[in-house]
């Protein structure tokens, strides 16, 4: 697999993209668009599931088609952002599992702090699909992703609405065995490590909070 990051062009996404942005957008909808944003780079993200052939009985008659084989999926938003992306994984694939990651930002030291780790029983059999809206230091996609290789995960992918370059660069670093999507990569970082343009803080945006 090719392990270069993704970052989407498509269309829709950009145009949702758009709207996510703008600070006149309310929680409803800012809620409703990072979902529906996630279930449009899911779509990418699942591109190499692998399929078996079966045959069903249509009401036509017998037709030999294909399901999805192999491994079960789960998806591990990253606390509390990620969870806006949940639901619009789970649109897509309704079985999967949903494990969850606790990781704070120190606003003084703007290191990453782990508060939370709940993930399946079975983790180490499933794709892994790690949510956050916003990879801004990577700090924190760093290490939710160290966390669930410790459960002994091998296959791992981040998804994420926003990148600064800077945690871009630190996620390719500390993991390159992971596949990284993304619906932009945005110019920097400020000096409070808020990614810029970017669209203020997702949580907040999300759950209506300050």
């Amino acid at each position: 697999m090719d392990n270069k990051p993704i970052i989407f062009n498509h269309p829709l996404i950009q145009h949702k993209l758009s709207l996510v942005r703008d600070k006149r957008t309310g929680s409803k909808e800012f809620r409703e668009l990072i979902s529906e944003i996630a279930m449009l780079m899911c779509y990418e993200a699942t591109r190499d599931l692998s399929l078996e052939e079966v045959n069903v009985e249509t009401p036509m008659g017998p037709a030999h088609t294909k399901v999805i084989a192999g491994r079960k999926l789960a998806c591990v938003p990253v606390l509390r952002a990620g969870l806006g992306m949940v639901d619009g994984i789970l649109n897509l694939i309704p079985a999967a599992k949903v494990g969850h990651i606790g990781i704070y930002r120190d606003h003084e030291t703007h290191r990453p702090v782990e508060y939370y780790c709940k993930l399946p029983a079975d983790i180490q059999e499933r794709d892994v699909i790690v949510l956050d809206p916003m990879l801004a230091t990577g700090g924190s996609a760093v290490d939710a992703i160290g966390m669930i290789k410790d459960k002994g995960v091998t296959s791992i992918k981040f998804m994420c609405i926003i990148a600064a370059p800077e945690g871009l660069r630190a996620l390719v670093s500390n993991h390159p065995d992971v596949q990284i999507y993304c619906a932009a990569l945005d110019e920097r970082l400020d000096e409070n490590k808020y990614i810029i343009p970017g669209l203020g803080d997702a949580g907040d945006r999300i759950f209506g909070t300050k």
